[in-house]
């Protein structure tokens, strides 16, 4: 029973050595930070009012696992509260990965997922960065995504051209989205241009570890006639 137990030691060592020298040999990054926003805007739609959007992520080479939240902070009760789970991997300008939305919107049990109310949505995503501009495209492959006349998968997609620059001391985000075809995640019954916005973004220095990024962004959704201007600020460990 104690060789046993040795050889397990030995064996959970040798392996934690290995990793570590790997580690060592390829620094592993990770990022801690969040998001205060004046209102949730989502490629268009309105998901909520002030939200405190918090991110954690670790890098390894091209390889990113990252966790994102969102809660809302003065109307708690209405405002879905959200955790999405994102892996990628980014070689060069290509990027692509899995995304796990979730919303207790449909259900609060998070470790629920049958069709009959799940609050997951599991989406697939490439995206590749030209230089002045990058494009992406998104697609919901399983969960909470159905036609409500059939009860079918929908498959919901989005597509995005996004192109940032430098202007007057500020960095600047133009982006152009659509949807291709019906999706009740949209909220649309066809093709339909739903996100239209500029972003601009001035970081305020505070010491010489910590900076404050203040943002702000105006997005128009023709497909739903809807206008919003947000204001927020980034926190985050330099």
């Amino acid at each position: 029973m104690h060789y046993i137990n040795l050889k397990t030691f030995l064996i959970v060592t040798m392996l934690w050595t290995g990793m570590m020298s790997i580690w060592a040999q390829h620094k592993v990054e990770g990022h801690l930070g969040a998001d205060v926003v004046s209102n949730y805007i989502w490629r268009g739609k309105n998901m909520g009012h002030v939200s405190l959007q918090p991110e954690l992520s670790v890098k390894w080479k091209g390889l990113s696992l990252s966790a994102w939240g969102s809660v809302g902070l003065t109307n708690y009760k209405d405002d879905a509260r959200e955790i999405d789970l994102t892996l990628s991997y980014k070689t060069n300008g290509l990027s692509f990965g899995v995304i796990d939305y979730w919303d207790d919107s449909s259900d609060s049990r998070y470790f629920y997922y049958k069709k009959d109310g799940t609050g997951h949505s599991f989406e697939g995503f490439v995206s590749y960065d030209f230089g002045p501009v990058s494009a992406s495209w998104q697609t919901y492959f399983a969960g909470n995504d159905y036609q409500e006349n059939n009860g079918k998968r929908a498959y919901s997609s989005y597509f995005e051209l996004s192109a940032p620059f430098r202007l007057v001391t500020c960095d600047w985000d133009a982006r152009v989205g659509l949807v291709p075809w019906k999706s009740g995640i949209y909220e649309v019954s066809g093709f339909s241009i739903t996100n239209l916005s500029l972003r601009a973004t001035k970081a305020i220095r505070i010491s010489n570890s910590f900076e404050l990024p203040l943002f702000g962004q105006l997005i128009a959704n023709p497909a739903s006639q809807h206008f919003y201007f947000v204001f927020g600020l980034t926190l985050k460990a330099l």
